[in-house]
């Protein structure tokens, strides 16, 4: 367990350290930072919010499609049951007008 524990101190010593450094060398003051940090922030939420936006556009095409295709099937499949009562009453009929012959 010592080894595991060495391990984590010795990743969170450098991350400290590695901060230090890069506030000691900082290229630009803090509020300069903070600006860019929050404008780019911002871009990438508006991005975002269209990006959303557009898989919702595309999502409601999507249904739309969907229901049209699936609308189809039911009428291709109403088309079919259809003509299959059709030739099963002809078949019976000519049942029927066989047995009177008969």
């Amino acid at each position: 367990m010592s080894r595991s524990s060495d391990f984590i101190s010795g990743i969170i010593s450098g991350a400290l350290v590695g901060a230090a450094f890069a506030l000691l060398y900082a290229p630009d003051t803090g509020k300069n930072t903070r600006d860019r940090l929050s404008y780019r922030l911002s871009n990438y939420y508006d991005e975002l919010n269209d990006l959303i936006e557009q898989l919702r556009e595309e999502k409601e095409i999507l249904v739309s499609e969907a229901k049209e295709k699936g609308d189809k099937v039911v009428l291709d499949a109403k088309e079919k049951a259809e003509g299959l009562i059709k030739e099963a009453e002809d078949l019976l009929e000519s049942i029927e007008t066989a047995k009177k012959k008969a």
